[in-house]
């Protein structure tokens, strides 16, 4: 079973924790592909997202520094990437420089949407939601599709035992940067059954399925119950 941040954790504190969450990201920023996981399975990942083939208007949650993005424009006509880190949104913008994407600056647990969209994507967020917002932000992405709306995500699992400062059991951890700094976040190491089974209890039909190497998984459905 996964633990939450713990039952003592109060909302400010997990309020306190998101808010470093976001400013490690903002920080980590310029190295952010330095910290890739050293892992096979990422060419998986990519194919499996070909092969959704996410077509029409996407939404890219947390799209980071745009790694996703310019395949997401291979089936796309149009993309709305939203990061809560203008020094991301920043590096997505040089690199992707294109004008069908509109990049929205915003805290996705604060933000909504003002359209909806044929599909919603987000890679390696999910494992950064914590569990006591992980309705309310299923909640936001069935929000965010049209009626017959798909939801494609890729992620994973993987924790140093240097960054469990708080034990196996909890989700709050610590990442450095290369100048040592450190900086606390959230990760959830989600298995594909559970995630599965806590999805369809939410009323989604999503498939979850591991990578044959690496720590990754990705996911692919959408909502059992129109939108």
């Amino acid at each position: 079973m996964i633990a939450t941040m713990g039952a003592s954790g109060s909302s400010g504190d997990l309020d306190q924790l998101l808010a470093e969450q976001v400013g490690y990201y903002r920080a980590v920023a310029p190295e952010y592909e330095q910290h890739a996981l050293p892992f096979d399975g990422g060419e998986e990942l990519a194919a499996a997202l070909d092969a959704f083939r996410p077509s029409g208007s996407v939404l890219e949650l947390a799209c980071g520094p745009g790694i996703w993005t310019g395949q997401l424009l291979r089936h796309a006509r149009d993309v709305t990437a939203v990061d809560a880190s203008p020094e991301m949104l920043g590096i997505a913008s040089a690199r992707i420089g294109s004008e069908r994407v509109r990049f929205v600056e915003a805290n996705i647990f604060d933000w909504e949407p003002d359209r909806r969209y044929d599909v919603v994507f987000f890679g390696f967020w999910l494992s950064h939601v914590p569990l006591e917002r992980f309705e309310s932000f299923w909640s936001l992405v069935a929000d965010c599709l049209k009626p017959g709306g798909r939801v494609f995500f890729v992620d994973d699992a993987y924790r140093t035992p240097d960054e469990l400062v708080e034990g196996e059991a909890s989700s709050t951890i610590l990442r450095r940067l290369n100048d040592g700094s450190a900086h606390r976040a959230v990760k959830v190491p989600h298995r594909a059954d559970e995630l599965e089974e806590r999805l369809a209890r939410l009323g989604w039909r999503v498939r979850v399925r591991p990578t044959t190497t690496g720590p990754f998984y990705w996911g692919a459905g959408s909502p059992a119950r129109p939108s």
